[in-house]
């Protein structure tokens, strides 16, 4: 089995020459999200640095475990990873009821929802990925531990922790 270093080379060989929206090397988005998840074992972050692997390179699923990545991330890649025709929402719903899964996109979506991610945006973009985001937290939120969350979102995007909190 593949160690999580290992997994940290593999994904920066999957990603590399890649950028986000915003023009940063992609591989720095999964080692936020996998830093957020290191609190809550090395397989959930394995499976951050992993995240979109099979969506956004040549890697597939069968590659991942020839190469010795765990099952267990493996299957936590799959199911946060999109589906063609599946719209947002139900991808949303459908990695909600995985709790692995739930906190790997919580991770992801902490850190896509960062303001110095957000301001590099259009006001147009900011404000659609704003709302697309919320109304995922909405979901993702309520499937997952709030200890759990509030782990992550202290590491990856503290600015959330309010909006955890709540009023």
């Amino acid at each position: 089995m593949m160690t999580l270093a290992e997994v940290d080379a593999l994904a920066d060989r999957a990603h590399a020459g890649q950028v986000d929206k915003i023009g940063v090397p992609y591989v720095a988005h999964v080692r936020a999200v996998a830093a957020g998840l290191a609190p809550l074992g090395p397989e959930l972050a394995m499976a951050g640095l992993l995240h979109d692997v099979v969506e956004d390179s040549e890697w597939t699923a069968d590659g991942l475990r020839a190469a010795g990545v765990p099952e267990r991330v493996v299957r936590i890649v799959l199911a946060v990873t999109n589906e063609p025709g599946c719209p947002y929402e139900e991808k949303i719903r459908r990695v909600a009821r995985d709790p692995d899964a739930t906190l790997v996109k919580i991770a992801d979506n902490a850190h896509n929802s960062r303001a110095d991610r957000a301001a590099a945006l259009t006001p147009e973009q900011r404000a659609r990925l704003a709302a697309k985001y919320r109304s995922a937290r909405r979901v993702l939120w309520a499937a997952a531990d709030r200890e759990q969350i509030a782990t992550i979102l202290r590491i990856v995007n503290p600015d959330l922790l309010p909006e955890l909190t709540g009023p």
